[in-house]
């Protein structure tokens, strides 16, 4: 039996504003003469413009959509309506499910079970990917699609488009391009079982390193003028050609990091913003350089800032970590035609955060598997680093597998405790720019929550301060140097409040 949604945690799943609004237009039991849901599936068939209803049906363990409608967005108003009332209890429980939905549930298990199949069976590299391909595609319905984009994307990024902007594992540039493209090691070269193929990929990662260490060499020498000649001088043409020079030294990941400089220098107190991205900046180049006196792990997070990429079959072939993962909140950040959708997790036996990213063209419908403020039993691979935290969802386990029924409400920590956390973080990875953190008892204010500062684009969360009314309650967080940006909260019921 899977928990009710909140009518928040049901219109965060739009895809857009204008879904958003016409879902609430047909969540009207009037329009659904045919609805019921079994405790997994919802279901329901809807008057539309014609005289054949439109058949909607919504899986709630992954979550998957399946409708008749003509629309290209995943989940369509139809299946949001339906949603919406099920929210408000207006979708009566029913033993069983009619037979188009139940061919639909069937026809999923197949293809998974088929997938599963062939994911066990060794087989070369082309043959993986092709199975993490038809997983993919057989787990979800609409997100099947998604991660289809997301693989473009990422293939855009490995070729220099860079998102700016903090994920957890670096500029987005970095880390979008190490999600999907070639695979290289600490410091060491990635080479295949021998012969003239291995040569080869010898021969072009140590160009590669070349490249890098010139562009970055050309930085060290940029940064040094910068402060000499004081921080006024730069405009905004510098950094986007550096930024150019950079992602021709195919060094994505830095070029994501000074292509943002520009967005630094419009804030209130630049100078001191900006003085502290030239510092992490060189310290990338002189880490780069000198990455064969770091530890393994450090060193291994260098380069995946810097844009080496790390394939996700690597990354689903290392451990995983199995725990109820509570999903705290999203965020979608757009440029260059390219969303970038961030999901915060954490576990509630191991307590770790994670972060699901996750890739789109803009106007293309983003991964909506992971429903705000509910929980997934799953395996979670992480991507190496010294402070792991990006994560691929390995494998999601069906309720009857789980070994517990998750609280609705995730463990949270004290203020304190959350800054010693992200001081540990910060000092295995001086990169990092955001961290997942659930505060516990605590009062938020206009500027504050819990005594910890806000960000300056969070003051004056009302819905929070109302929602509190005074009182300790629990918040979950994204950290970020500039302070907290709120992500979810939980009502005295326990009822999800989106923020």
């Amino acid at each position: 039996m899977i928990e009710r949604w909140s009518r928040d945690q049901v219109l965060a799943l739009a895809p857009d504003t204008s879904s958003r609004k016409a879902a609430q237009g047909v969540a009207t039991p009037a329009k659904w003469p045919v609805r019921g849901h079994t405790g997994m599936v919802v279901y329901g068939e809807c008057k539309g413009s014609g005289s054949t209803p439109y058949l909607a049906c919504v899986d709630l363990s992954e979550p998957a959509y399946r409708c008749s409608c003509p629309s290209r967005k995943f989940p369509c108003k139809h299946a949001l309506g339906l949603l919406l009332l099920w929210s408000d209890e207006a979708v009566p429980a029913e033993a069983g499910a009619p037979q188009w939905v139940t061919e639909w549930l069937d026809s999923r298990a197949a293809r998974a079970a088929k997938s599963a199949a062939r994911a066990a069976t060794p087989a070369d590299t082309t043959a993986t990917e092709q199975t993490s391909a038809e997983q993919t595609a057989a787990g979800k319905t609409a997100a099947g699609e998604q991660a289809a984009g997301e693989q473009v994307v990422a293939e855009q990024a490995a070729a220099g488009a860079t998102l700016a902007g903090p994920d957890g594992g670096g500029s987005v540039g970095g880390d979008e391009a190490s999600g999907d493209a070639g695979g290289v090691g600490n410091g060491a070269q990635r080479v295949s079982a021998g012969g003239r193929g291995g040569s080869r990929a010898a021969g072009a990662e140590s160009v590669r390193h070349g490249r890098v260490a010139a562009g970055l060499a050309e930085l060290e020498r940029w940064l040094a003028d910068q402060v000499r000649q004081g921080l006024a001088v730069a405009a905004e043409h510098d950094w986007e050609g550096l930024a150019k020079r950079l992602i021709d030294a195919q060094a994505p990941g830095v070029a994501g990091m000074v292509s943002r400089l520009s967005r630094v220098r419009a804030e209130e107190g630049w100078p001191g913003r900006l003085l502290e991205e030239y510092a992490l900046l060189n310290l990338l180049a002189v880490a780069y350089r000198r990455r064969a006196e770091l530890p393994p792990d450090l060193a291994r997070t260098v380069l995946i800032r810097v844009g080496f990429p790390v394939t996700k079959e690597e990354v689903l072939t290392g451990p995983v970590v199995r725990d109820v993962w509570h999903v705290l909140g999203r965020r979608d950040e757009t440029q260059d035609r390219l969303t970038a959708r961030r999901v915060w997790l954490r576990g509630r036996r191991t307590r770790r955060a994670a972060l699901i990213l996750s890739f789109a063209p803009q106007g293309q419908p983003l991964d909506a598997s992971l429903v705000t403020g509910t929980a997934i039993d799953a395996d979670l691979a992480y991507y190496p680093g010294a402070a792991p935290l990006r994560a691929l969802v390995a494998t999601r386990h069906t309720p009857a597998m789980s070994t517990e029924e998750p609280e609705p409400v995730p463990p949270g920590m004290t203020p304190a405790e959350a800054l010693d956390e992200v001081a540990r973080a910060l000092a295995e990875d001086p990169w990092t720019e955001s961290w997942p953190l659930v505060l516990t008892g605590v009062v938020p204010d206009r500027r504050t929550i819990g005594g910890l500062p806000l960000h300056p684009r969070s003051h004056d969360p009302w819905r929070l301060i109302a929602v509190s009314g005074g009182h300790p309650l629990t918040v979950a967080a994204e950290w970020t140097p500039a302070g907290l940006r709120p992500l979810t909260t939980w009502d005295d019921e326990g009822t999800t409040v989106i923020l």
